[in-house]
């Protein structure tokens, strides 16, 4: 595991990230899944927080096993590909309190579709070295096929610098399509597998789904508070 460390200058993260990339692996998955969790961070503009939510489902069931969820002050200033930086500190805290360990972390973020190949997800893998996977909503970088199927489980390669580093994949039928790819230590495919089983309703996997549900609440308490 990797001492953690999130700089709050801009230069000493980019080069963080170039010098962490090269400890990815992307390769590997558990050799069992009785768990999995996923992340998702929200913003409180008017007190300048963050709110970070990680629930903990079982698998193959998908029942709730546990929800933890914080605040915390945003350190770093909104930059796309730095993202980590402004969210990564506190899903980390959250993520090393857990009292259930997980097998598979889905983070709503990207892993190695990224300019330097180490979005969110393979940055809090690389430092609690866990296996991850990467479920963005919007593509930060490259070219996805020029026609995608509309129905559940169509896929095409998502392409930067004549690199495969993910893929765009239809979650649900008719519905935009999420962007996966590896965080750290699990293969591309397996990941792509993985994730459809664990979209039985929705765009968003549940994991991440659950947890998203948890911050907005949790946001929305602090926005009647503020008032």
């Amino acid at each position: 595991m990797v001492k953690p460390y999130f700089p709050n200058d801009m230069k000493k993260a980019l080069a963080l990230q170039r010098e962490l990339a090269g400890l990815v692996k992307h390769a590997g998955r558990p050799r069992r899944v009785r768990r999995v969790a996923g992340v998702d961070v929200a913003y409180h503009r008017g007190r300048s927080l963050n709110v970070c939510a990680v629930v903990i489902l079982s698998y193959p069931g998908l029942e709730t096993e546990e929800i933890v969820c914080r605040q915390g002050p945003t350190p770093f200033p909104y930059v796309p590909s730095l993202l980590s930086f402004r969210e990564a500190p506190l899903c980390f805290d959250i993520l090393e309190s857990l009292r259930k360990k997980f097998d598979i972390l889905l983070v709503d973020g990207q892993g190695i579709a990224h300019p330097r190949r180490f979005g969110i997800a393979s940055h809090l893998g690389v430092l609690l070295d866990v296996p991850t996977i990467g479920c963005a909503k919007s593509r930060l970088i490259g070219k996805g096929p020029k026609r995608l199927g509309k129905t559940k489980g169509s896929r095409g390669s998502l392409t930067h610098n004549d690199e495969h580093v993910g893929t765009v994949l239809r979650t649900r039928t008719g519905v935009k399509p999420m962007y996966v790819s590896v965080g750290h230590r699990s293969r591309l495919d397996w990941a792509e597998d993985l994730v459809l089983e664990l979209t039985p309703r929705f765009r968003i996997p549940e994991p991440i789904s659950r947890a998203h549900n948890v911050v907005t609440k949790e946001r929305l308490r602090m926005d009647i508070e503020n008032h």
